[in-house]
């Protein structure tokens, strides 16, 4: 990769040229792989890390760290551009924002990975103008294992690059569905990356198709809804319209991302809701301004590129303008979560009350398949329109939980425990063996999915019942308060009728299978003597049996009816083992 550069100032005044800034440099070729391909190649994982490395030997301002494990086996590398040179991020964390840029999460959209390299190297090399107020670090290739599983045929549609990485991880994880469950060792390796910098902003850049249309660029900001308050007030007045006024400046349409699939999008669509399992839901339950750039596949790659380097440049512009407020609304929304008595748990799309948005589309019209002689959907790029659609970027909240003050969570549940301990959540352990009146909750109902999910047969539609029990605690059981910022992170977490709660990631599926059982010839006799000396629970056993056929004429249903209100029935099963205590 280095190449002297022999002939720097030739002809050039010895006397009147200051070539302090070439001292660092001049052994290095800092053009990429696909500014050298003309814009259809992108760099290979090895070529990345060493353009970084090579950045770094020739700049102070640029700094490379490596964090923790990958599921390749391979560490995860974190850029830092910091003008100033300070590598002590806390001497410089009051003054600056901090702006948190992710690559290759599906390597197969690469064209994060190929602009953020030009943005850091134009950056350093003074090509760009720098920010005033703002650190700006990257993950270079974050799934790591997927980028070195190159390949040119998996990315079906996509317009270029000629190769390109995997959406799969090392173990065929999609990492952008790992971000709350910690699956993977590239999750646990993001939540050190993360804590260390506390990102005022992040940036995830993608590439995306599901419909057809004029834009190069389509934003997905977290919704707005969600991260609540005044920093979602801020994220969608203020720095969305600045991002789509900056960008239409510069010549670079954007619209909000196309979330349709196979259908016309000028019929309308509605904001993804990007729950934690996402990179920017997750980045949410921290009060981060996250984004997802996603640019659309069907455009030539270098147009891609190039757009995602604008945007890049546009938000760092915004944010280092912003920085104060930023971290001013940030502040209040921590505080907001930490004093707040209730929380919003699920949301559904406001269809009352959509925003007007003009969009640039292609003319889309249902066709008769050559091959499967249904209908299909063709669009046609020689019919481009302008027009007016309704964009569903409103939701309304539909569920609430009252907070706790904390949980109590048994020792025994590790799994999760560590997920929290990698999320610098404080807890306290049980000194002592201990009876705590809590708030207890019961399984009641959910659904769960039928195909293999990321690893898991996901629940949803979760239902519980909540009762006050006194519970006998170990000493070593943890207690985890939620006046901590971490709180949105616990609740989400821990709530089991939460969208992407632990419960709906199987993390306590043994409690849904009851352990201890009976043998129906002897417990006959002990079903007997319960109804006999308890008259309300043989009035409830007969009028069951009076109005459902399907009970009275099943005799092993009589009996486990009984017997799940015996003394005999295991506490445990259907007991969500994770308790509150009560404000």
């Amino acid at each position: 990769m280095k190449k002297l550069w022999l002939v720097l100032g030739i002809l050039i005044s010895l006397t009147s040229c200051d070539f302090s800034k070439y001292t660092l440099t001049s052994e290095y070729d800092f053009e990429t792989r696909f500014e050298k391909s003309g814009g259809t190649e992108t760099g290979t994982y090895v070529e990345v890390i060493e353009f970084y490395s090579e950045l770094a030997d020739a700049y102070p301002s640029i700094t490379v760290q490596e964090f923790g494990e990958t599921d390749s086996g391979l560490p995860l590398h974190l850029i830092i551009y910091n003008k100033s040179g300070e590598q002590d991020l806390e001497k410089v964390r009051k003054s600056n924002s901090i702006m948190l840029i992710n690559n290759g999460i599906h390597p197969g959209e690469s064209d994060g990975i190929d602009a953020t390299m030009m943005l850091f190297r134009d950056l350093a090399g003074d090509s760009i103008a720098s920010p005033k107020n703002t650190i700006i670090a990257t993950i270079p290739i974050y799934n790591v294992g997927g980028a070195l599983n190159r390949n040119s045929t998996t990315r079906t549609n996509q317009n270029g690059p000629e190769e390109y990485g995997f959406r799969g991880n090392a173990r065929n994880y999609d990492l952008n569905r790992d971000f709350i469950k910690a699956d993977t060792k590239n999750a646990q390796a993001f939540y050190e990356i993360f804590h260390y910098l506390n990102p005022d902003v992040f940036i995830d850049n993608h590439v995306s198709n599901g419909a057809d249309y004029q834009y190069t660029l389509t934003h997905l900001f977290t919704q707005h809804d969600k991260l609540g308050g005044n920093l979602g007030d801020y994220l969608q007045k203020k720095m969305m319209p600045a991002l789509e006024d900056s960008l239409k400046a510069k010549d670079w349409d954007i619209t909000p991302y196309v979330n349709v699939f196979n259908e016309v999008p000028d019929k309308g669509f509605t904001q993804f809701m990007d729950s934690p399992r996402y990179s920017t839901g997750y980045t949410t339950l921290w009060n981060t301004l996250g984004l997802m750039v996603e640019t659309h596949m069907l455009k030539p790659y270098d147009k891609r590129v190039m757009g995602t380097y604008e945007l890049m440049r546009s938000m760092i512009k915004i944010t280092d303008a912003e920085t104060l407020i930023i971290k001013d609304l940030r502040n209040q929304a921590r505080r907001k979560y930490l004093t707040d008595r209730s929380y919003p748990l699920k949301f559904e799309v406001d269809k009352e009350n959509p925003t007007k948005r003009n969009f640039k589309g292609f003319e889309g019209e249902n066709l008769e398949s050559e091959i499967t002689e249904q209908e299909r959907l063709k669009y046609d790029r020689d019919q481009p329109f302008t027009r007016q659609i309704e964009y569903y970027d409103n939701f309304t909240v539909t569920e609430k939980i009252e907070i706790p003050r904390a949980y109590i969570i048994p020792q025994g549940w590790w799994q999760v425990i560590d997920r929290l301990k990698m999320n610098n959540i404080k807890m306290e352990a049980l000194e002592r063996d201990t009876l705590i009146n809590v708030e207890a909750y019961r399984i009641e109902d959910f659904e769960t999915s039928e195909t293999a999910y990321e690893g898991h047969y996901l629940h949803k539609n979760t239902q519980v019942s909540k009762s006050i029990e006194t519970i006998r605690f170990r000493k070593g059981d943890y207690l985890v308060t939620t006046f901590q910022d971490g709180a949105r992170y616990l609740i989400e977490t821990l709530e089991p009728s939460a969208v992407d709660s632990f419960f709906n990631w199987n993390f306590f599926d043994t409690v849904l299978q009851q352990k201890e059982g009976f043998s129906p010839y002897v417990f006959e006799d002990i079903a007997k003597e319960l109804l006999e000396n308890d008259p309300d629970l043989k009035s409830k056993f007969d009028s069951i049996k009076r109005r459902d056929a399907d009970f009275r004429n099943d005799w092993y249903a009589q009996l486990d009816w009984l017997h799940k209100r015996s003394d005999n029935y295991e506490k445990a099963h259907l007991r969500y083992p994770i308790f509150r205590l009560p404000r």
